[in-house]
């Protein structure tokens, strides 16, 4: 189980240093931000208004719903993009399994939430993609096999979750939050046991470093089943092999839980291609970033814009509060100690945990199978939001109180970085 967690651990921050790189290049582009701009215009211009006319519900059970709901839904968007961001850039850990939980306790329907998530992974990454700079370890007959079956396993998910939907949204959300709520729980036990584990040890745990392969991984390579890809010749004299069914079993698993939770898959990713297939994580980091550009893509539109289920104005609200929140985030690692970015993301992910369980209750009251008033349980749902939205709170405020208190020390490092450095046409070197 640590290994599971270690690799997801490894998957998280990948795709962490991922969104890092994509944003900055957002940042940095004026015409990008410009487009940005303009684009959100008509969603802020009716929320400063309030949008009073518009109803309060989104949709029935088709999901069809204005493409803006109400106000404090888009300034809390916002409000989750920038959390989401900060747990991605201060924590060096992938944010993204924050926002679907975040986007619930708004009262956006589960598979709203999970399309609306998976649009803005996508959203992102077609406007800053620094896909060139991981070219160098894609993999080309690993992306391919693996594309294939994340595209039948995305297809599969959005199959599940629009058919469940249509059957009983309740269940829908009971499903969803159930799923989270196991998750989330898993990784937050294991986050806050490597806290407690990294206060009594000064050394940090170097987990993923080694290439030997898993008992599992040797007899999946000895398996000779055509087509036979093979790679890491950089690494491993003459290169290893494996089956590319079995790559392309992989991308259907990942592909299924990316469609069903609304995350990019890499959390699955890593412990299969690692451990289950004995492929370097190296080659791994790579070919998981460009998958997840597709997987992302497909599925937020194939399976969940066609039938109306993405919610565009709070994907919009995320990526803005996410290109702030990462920012701030990554410049705040410089003045905040290993062990409390460690305390802060066991606090996040468990507070997604919490979420999620105080919801569950209502759900199955709902659906008939318990019985909870109608008071008692909406009260029950409230303490897991309430419980949710001030820790992450707490870590927000003093992320950003850190990064405010620390500008000048900042500043004062960038200064000494870039003294005494010798510009030559506009180059400084």
């Amino acid at each position: 189980m640590k290994r599971i967690y270690h690799s997801i651990m490894q998957a998280s921050r990948a795709h962490a240093q991922w969104e890092i790189e994509t944003t900055s290049n957002i940042v940095k582009n004026r015409k990008m931000l410009l487009a940005l701009f303009i684009m959100t215009l008509p969603l802020i211009i009716p929320a400063v208004a309030q949008a009073a006319s518009l109803p309060s519900v989104i949709g029935g059970k088709s999901a069809y719903g204005p493409s803006f709901f109400s106000a404090h839904m888009f300034y809390g968007s916002i409000a989750i993009g920038v959390i989401a961001g900060l747990v991605t850039g201060c924590i060096g850990a992938g944010g993204g399994f924050v926002i679907t939980p975040a986007l619930m306790s708004l009262g956006v329907k589960g598979i709203l939430s999970v399309g609306t998530d998976m649009f803005h992974i996508f959203a992102k990454a077609i406007m800053g993609t620094t896909l060139h700079k991981k070219m160098g370890n894609v993999h080309a007959g690993l992306a391919l096999a693996f594309l294939i079956g994340s595209g039948i396993g995305v297809t599969g998910g959005g199959i599940i979750n629009r058919a469940l939907y249509n059957f009983n949204p309740i269940m829908s959300d009971f499903a969803i939050s159930t799923v989270y709520a196991v998750l989330l729980g898993f990784l937050g036990v294991f986050a806050l046991y490597d806290y407690f584990k990294s206060r009594k040890s000064e050394s940090e745990s170097k987990d993923g470093g080694h290439e030997t392969l898993t008992i599992m991984a040797e007899k999946m390579q000895t398996i000779n089943l055509a087509p036979m890809i093979k790679f890491d010749e950089n690494i491993i004299p003459g290169g290893r092999k494996i089956s590319g069914v079995f790559v392309a079993i992989c991308g259907a698993i990942a592909g299924l839980l990316a469609a069903i939770l609304g995350v990019g898959g890499g959390f699955i990713t890593f412990p299969m291609f690692v451990y289950g297939l004995g492929i370097s994580a190296y080659t791994t980091v790579g070919t998981d970033i460009f998958q997840i550009i597709f997987t992302a893509g497909y599925g937020s539109i194939a399976q969940y814009a066609f039938y109306g289920y993405v919610f565009y104005t709070l994907a919009m609200g995320c990526l803005l509060g996410s290109l702030f929140g990462v920012q701030i985030g990554a410049i705040t690692t410089k003045v905040v100690s290993g062990s409390k970015i460690k305390a802060f993301y066991a606090i996040a992910i468990l507070a997604g945990f919490i979420n999620r369980i105080f919801a569950i209750p209502e759900k199955l009251s709902q659906m008939g199978f318990i019985t909870l008033t109608a008071s008692t349980g909406a009260l029950i749902t409230n303490i897991g939001v309430w419980i949710f939205f001030g820790l992450v709170a707490i870590f927000a405020f003093w992320i950003i109180g850190t990064f405010i208190l620390n500008v000048p020390k900042l500043r004062a490092e960038y200064v000494d970085q870039h003294d005494g450095k010798v510009t030559e046409g506009g180059v400084t070197r």
